[in-house]
């Protein structure tokens, strides 16, 4: 299926439910079906539809989202460009996928005059919210295109073909220049079908959209619209507005990063609302802290869920239910919420050593994926793309292993991992010892320069607002729960940790700054 399908069946089964709703419109389905028919018409009109790439640019907003379903209907595949990436990040992404169309919003004015003199592949540029210079507005480009058929035979007679070209995204790129990753109709419909098999919905989802809708919140949207569900859109990450929004809109299914549940827990007033529509409270994007994943639990309730994948294999390549939260809580696996779930039904996901062996249980090595979720590979970059297939299997770049019951445990990403004095030092292992103390709002564990050891283990922490700790009491814990060797040497404390624009910490900003003028590479 494409994915202007699933969007069709949603539209089908409840034309006058609200689709999109922000703070300054709701649109239906009906009203974005009928929007996204102009649009395809008039990108068809000017010979752009089918198989362009297409680039949407906008704060979170319903009439970006209505772009992404005008451009899904024309063929055409969707660039998603970050609103919270620098200009240079977003250029390169665009020069990478050779973008022909932009849709942006008027906030970006200044940084698209900069693209029009950077991305020779742009030539056409439509502003979402107004006429903007040389832009026309969203409507009038619309008008001023005639439809090359009616438009209800928009999208019906292009070939739905599983290797089709549906979007490109950038790679994570929190280790170095983002890839396009190639995404088609069938890793997407695959994605889709996974969601819906692990999260059934009896009834539509209220979806909260809170991370950029260029990233996962806007393919989560994707996932959920067959399902007739709508999507309250914020613009941006405010740990009341957000609390807030549950409780008002009814909302039940809700994604954020782990960094933004800790600023929601560490909130005066969480526990003031109600919660008690949520049904999936889902995070990704970085490992949680158990102690903390356990008071999440305890404030909205068993509903916490966990999905692991990444641009190449999207979203959900495992799944850790709430109700295996809640069995890891109250039984005797309470190590299992240190997990992040066993593989899906459609994405076979192993353990394999470097020489292409799949390992057993117990047994540390990179996690693998493969199945229909997996990329068609990275746009116009066929090396890059062999790298990460070898032995038939996608290498995702994270250490893991899985347990008896194959529960699968990220131990740390590849180019993370610290090798001091000859010992492998994961990270993660001892972030999640930090983010136990009281004090400790985030933290990054990284390697830095040192004569005896070659790299010794720092600490890098970001206190909760007024909380104060010596780095003495820091180290002290480490080495009482993991010994000496895997402890901090050091701790800095900073006022707030490098991020993305999704959250995660960016522990090559982090590094930079210890290994300048240094011998090794920071990833």
């Amino acid at each position: 299926m494409r994915i202007i399908d699933f969007f069709d069946r949603g539209a089908a089964l409840a034309p006058d439910r609200a689709f999109l709703v922000d703070d300054e419109e709701s649109r239906t389905y009906a009203q974005t079906r009928e929007l996204s028919q102009g649009i395809a018409a008039a990108l068809l009109a000017q010979g752009l539809g089918d198989e362009t790439n297409v680039a949407v640019y906008s704060p979170n907003a319903a009439r970006a989202f209505e772009c992404i379903i005008g451009l899904a209907r024309a063929g055409a595949a969707w660039v998603p460009v970050n609103a919270r990436n620098s200009i240079d990040d977003n250029c390169y992404i665009l020069n990478n996928t050779e973008a022909e169309v932009l849709f942006y919003h008027s906030s970006f004015t200044e940084n698209v005059a900069v693209m029009r003199e950077q991305c020779p592949s742009l030539g056409t540029f439509v502003c979402i919210d107004r006429a903007d210079g040389e832009a026309p507005a969203l409507a009038d480009w619309i008008a001023g295109h005639s439809a090359p058929k009616e438009p209800q035979d928009i999208a019906t007679d292009w070939p739905d073909r599983p290797d089709r070209l549906a979007m490109i995204i950038g790679s994570g790129g929190t280790t170095g220049a983002p890839k396009g990753v190639m995404l088609s109709s069938l890793n997407l419909e695959t994605m889709i079908a996974t969601m819906n098999l692990c999260m059934p919905s009896p009834e539509p989802p209220v979806h909260l959209v809170v991370a950029p809708m260029t990233h996962a919140a806007g393919v989560m949207a994707l996932t959920l619209m067959g399902l007739s569900a709508s999507n309250v859109i914020l613009k941006e990450f405010d740990a009341l507005t957000v609390m807030q929004a549950i409780e008002e809109h009814r909302v039940s299914h809700l994604f954020l990063p782990p960094t933004a549940i800790y600023v929601m827990l560490g909130h005066p007033r969480v526990r003031e609302f109600d919660y008690s529509s949520l049904k999936y409270f889902i995070y990704a994007a970085a490992p949680m802290s158990v102690d903390k994943l356990k008071q999440a639990i305890e404030v909205f309730g068993p509903i916490m869920t966990q999905t692991f994948g990444q641009a190449e294999a999207p979203m959900i390549c495992t799944y850790f239910s709430p109700a295996e939260h809640t069995e890891a809580l109250t039984g005797n696996h309470i190590g299992r919420l240190a997990s992040c779930g066993r593989p899906t039904l459609l994405t076979p996901t192993e353990i394999m050593d470097d020489e292409g062996n799949i390992l057993g249980p117990g047994q540390p090595g990179e996690i693998v994926v493969r199945g229909n979720m997996v990329m068609l590979g990275y746009y116009r970059n066929a090396e890059e793309t062999a790298k990460v297939s070898e032995f038939g299997w996608h290498h995702t770049g994270d250490i893991g292993q899985k347990d008896e019951d194959g529960y699968v445990y990220i131990v740390d990403r590849l180019k993370d991992m610290i090798i001091s004095g000859g010992f492998n030092v994961y990270p993660s292992e001892v972030e999640r010892v930090i983010w136990s103390h009281e004090a400790v709002q985030d933290c990054a564990v990284v390697g830095v320069p040192d004569e005896k050891w070659g790299e010794a283990v720092k600490a890098v922490i970001e206190l909760k607002p007024g909380a104060q700790v010596a780095g003495d009491e820091i180290i002290a814990l480490c080495k009482e729960k993991l010994g000496s060797v895997k402890s901090p040497k050091s701790v800095d404390f900073i006022e707030a940790l490098p991020r993305s624009p999704v959250g995660k910490v960016l522990k090559r900003d982090i590094r930079q700054r210890y290994w300048q003028g240094q011998d090794r590479q920071v990833g």
